[in-house]
């Protein structure tokens, strides 16, 4: 029987009418393992967040509490776990306390409330002042579910710190798990004119520049005491691992980072005892380790091409991920910490950046799928259930995508996307959802997480 290129081509969309749905219920069950390993429930508590009430006649007070309202409505979305109440549905009220609120209001539709975050805020003699309480709003005769008083010289990013704090409160309290609203991401930007190490809010806020080399540094990693710094930079001995105390303000000794070949991406071990790093100092680029003193270095991998990018199981500190050549692309491998029990993750492609989850369930990694000559594949990120080497693609046609780094709670992930020559730190949930660009220099990448 003879079938016309026409016929065959209505055939193959019939085809594909019937299998979409199939399709579309596998990416759904793909996504379910995702939300259920990281926290991201489907079942998510519906929360307002009433605009606070402004106390007292200190002329900073309305100033401050923009700033403060903003912050925690923008927290609280990004969390997660909340449905949040649109301002456009909540009532108009700025109940200061529980004593003046009408919980009924709140819990009746558009808002339809589960829960209402209330407070007031005041400036006196220079210091700010806020009182927050959480109330169940299904149930108005029960006691808050949170209350607490924040205090602090009164400043704007002083306000910004309370409402992460507060937020931070509301998330442990409601969903169990801290929150991510006080931490810090750190990259390299090289808007200053050359590639330094620099830090911002988990949101984006408050970018600042960390060091002040003047040369090229790269691959950031906070240590997970959140008092150094670890990277890779090219000064008088090449490419060495470098280290900068957060609390000195000043560059620090890192014996071992330096001995020769060129040295890079550093990886702190979840305990912080340990710093795994990438070296040529044998001849070929292999996976070394060290204290964190730089102490006690001894290399873990010996096979031909290059071994780079290695990534702790910060859960257990018992394994090692990382990036080999030793096959001709770029693959992701996983080992024991001694460098035993070797495994390959990704069947194919062009597979780099791996960063393992706090939870020691997944790897994130970016992944060209279909990489070659004339081959239409993209630079994405993928998140990998480890036990069952289960993947899931999480962006889709924007741009390259790497560097993908994970949020101490588990729920978020921040990463680089270049897209027409100028590249940007992005964040989205750990199954792909709500894509939020952070920087907006254009010269912005290789983010790194803190650790809380």
């Amino acid at each position: 029987m003879t079938v016309s290129f026409r016929n065959l081509s209505r055939l193959l969309a019939a085809i594909a009418i019937l299998l979409a749905p199939a399709l579309q219920t596998t990416a759904l069950h793909a996504q379910d393992w995702v939300r259920t390993g990281s926290g991201l429930s489907n079942q998510r508590i519906r929360i307002a967040a009433a605009d606070f009430k402004p106390v007292g006649n200190d002329p900073q007070t309305p100033e401050f509490k923009t700033i403060f309202d903003a912050t925690l409505f923008s927290d609280l979305s990004n969390a997660g776990v909340f449905d949040m109440v649109s301002k456009s549905m909540a009532p108009t009220a700025t109940p200061g306390s529980p004593q003046e609120i009408s919980l009924p209001q709140w819990a009746a539709d558009p808002a339809n409330a589960s829960m209402v975050a209330l407070g007031a805020l005041s400036v006196t003699n220079g210091r700010l002042t806020v009182s927050g309480w959480v109330l169940d709003a299904k149930n108005p005769a029960s006691p808050p579910v949170l209350g607490k008083q924040y205090g602090d010289a009164a400043s704007q990013d002083n306000a910004r710190a309370i409402a992460h704090r507060f937020a931070d409160d509301i998330i442990a309290r409601l969903s169990g798990m801290n929150g991510i609203a006080e931490t810090k991401i750190y990259f390299v930007s090289a808007r200053s004119g050359t590639k330094e190490i620099w830090a911002m809010d988990y949101d984006g806020q408050n970018e600042h520049i960390v060091t002040r080399l003047g040369s090229t540094s790269l691959s950031p990693r906070i240590s997970p005491d959140n008092t150094r710094v670890a990277f890779s930079s090219i000064g008088k001995e090449g490419w060495a691992i470098r280290m900068y105390s957060l609390e000195l303000g000043r560059m620090v000794a890192f014996p071992g980072g330096a001995a020769g070949g060129s040295n890079f991406s550093p990886a702190w071990s979840g305990d912080g005892s340990k710093i795994a790093f990438s070296s040529s100092r044998s001849g070929d680029p292999e996976i070394w380790v060290a204290d964190s003193t730089g102490g006690n270095l001894h290399k873990l991998t010996s096979f031909h091409g290059p071994d780079v990018a290695p990534t702790w199981n910060p859960k257990t500190n018992s394994q090692i991920a990382w990036v080999s050549g030793r096959t001709g692309l770029p693959q992701i491998y996983t080992m024991d910490a001694d460098g035993a029990n070797i495994q390959r993750m990704t069947d194919g492609g062009y597979a780099i950046s791996p960063s393992w989850s706090p939870s020691g369930q997944f790897l994130s990694f970016s992944w060209n799928r279909k990489y070659g000559p004339g081959a239409p594949g993209g630079q994405d990120i993928y998140v990998m259930d480890i036990a069952s080497k289960r993947w899931l693609q999480l962006t889709h046609d924007a741009g390259s995508n790497d560097y993908p780094s994970w949020s101490p709670d588990g729920r978020h992930l921040v990463f680089e996307r270049a897209i027409g020559g100028r590249t940007e730190i992005w964040t989205m949930l750990a199954d792909g959802t709500e894509q939020h660009q952070l920087t907006h220099s254009g010269k912005d990448f290789m983010p790194n997480w803190s650790w809380k």
